[in-house]
């Protein structure tokens, strides 16, 4: 049996979780074992991973319940709130991180990162590694099934990675004799998270503010609009991306002498053709005028613009 793309979702995020679980728990227990301050920082941060995932969990599931008197548009738009949570949440970690190098080096104390075990670095490796393959897995599924809430998960996972990049660094620079190493690659890292974080909130602020789709998608349209038998042409043609699902609106022009059923089945035939090539469609508003001058005819060489 097919599973959905909700079904999907949730299976990915459980597994994230899971793995988060046990990166954290290890982490914790090396950072604590080695002393290490900064093993024990990149532990929280994994931590603070976990509840992005249960973020993540909950806005898929409330993007997918059936549309209801409240909304009768459906709820996709819940998935862009918790992608822009998310993204709030790498921010704020990103900020944390900056601001805790930036007052290591103002007030010199370098103390924390005096000679960790190696077990730090054992974790900091382990923890890039198994965050890199994460990010990879999670992408790939947020790609197929078109999630953002899961995408800006994917990127958290990576920006996680990143932070234990930091920790190998300082790590290896406290027991090298120059523990200022940590605070520097948390400052380089912070800037990476940071920009990471505004990237994912302008996604999902572009998906909840109703931008039309792009030129091409909207070229394609036309084009299969007007391959309609009776359609002779488009006076009107506006699109809208809902959470990531899409809604058109399309006036269509046909003879003046059509009758009203005929008319019909070729708003019919419009409004099919395009739900049929574009998946993502959710909602295809198709109204009828009678010909007098439309915007875009057709022509042996396809569209033409008056």
């Amino acid at each position: 049996m097919k599973k959905s793309n909700e079904q999907i979702a949730l299976t990915v995020a459980r597994n994230s979780i899971i793995i988060n679980i046990v990166l954290s728990a290890f982490k914790l227990f090396a950072g604590i074992v080695a002393q290490s301050a900064a093993m024990i920082s990149d532990a929280v941060h994994s931590i603070a991973d976990l509840i992005s995932t249960v973020i993540v969990i909950v806005g898929v599931k409330l993007a997918n319940k059936k549309p209801d008197k409240e909304h009768p548009y459906g709820h996709e738009r819940f998935e862009c709130v918790a992608t822009l949570l998310l993204g709030m949440l790498v921010l704020v970690v990103g900020i944390g991180i900056g601001l805790a190098g930036v007052q290591r080096i103002i007030s010199g104390d370098l103390s924390a990162l005096a000679v960790p075990g190696i077990l730090a670095l054992v974790a900091a490796i382990v923890s890039i590694g198994v965050k890199e393959a994460v990010y990879w897995y999670v992408r790939a599924v947020a790609k197929k099934i078109d999630s953002s809430a899961l995408m800006a998960d994917a990127w958290h996972s990576r920006v996680d990675g990143l932070s234990s990049i930091g920790s190998f660094i300082g790590i290896l620079g406290a027991r090298l004799g120059f523990p200022i190493l940590d605070s520097i690659a948390a400052l380089v890292i912070c800037v990476f998270i940071i920009k990471t974080a505004i990237s994912i909130m302008l996604g999902a602020i572009g998906q909840m503010t109703d931008r039309a789709c792009d030129d091409e998608t909207v070229n394609e349209m036309r084009k299969i609009i007007l391959a309609q038998d009776s359609v002779d042409g488009i006076d009107q043609l506006k699109t809208r991306v809902f959470g990531n699902r899409i809604y058109i609106d399309v006036d269509i022009c046909v003879n003046s002498s059509t009758i009203l059923s005929d008319a019909h089945n070729t708003a019919q035939k419009v409004h099919d053709a395009i739900e049929e090539q574009f998946p993502k469609v959710k909602h295809c508003m198709v109204h009828v005028n009678p010909t007098i001058c439309p915007i875009y005819e057709k022509s042996k060489n396809g569209l033409t613009v008056e």
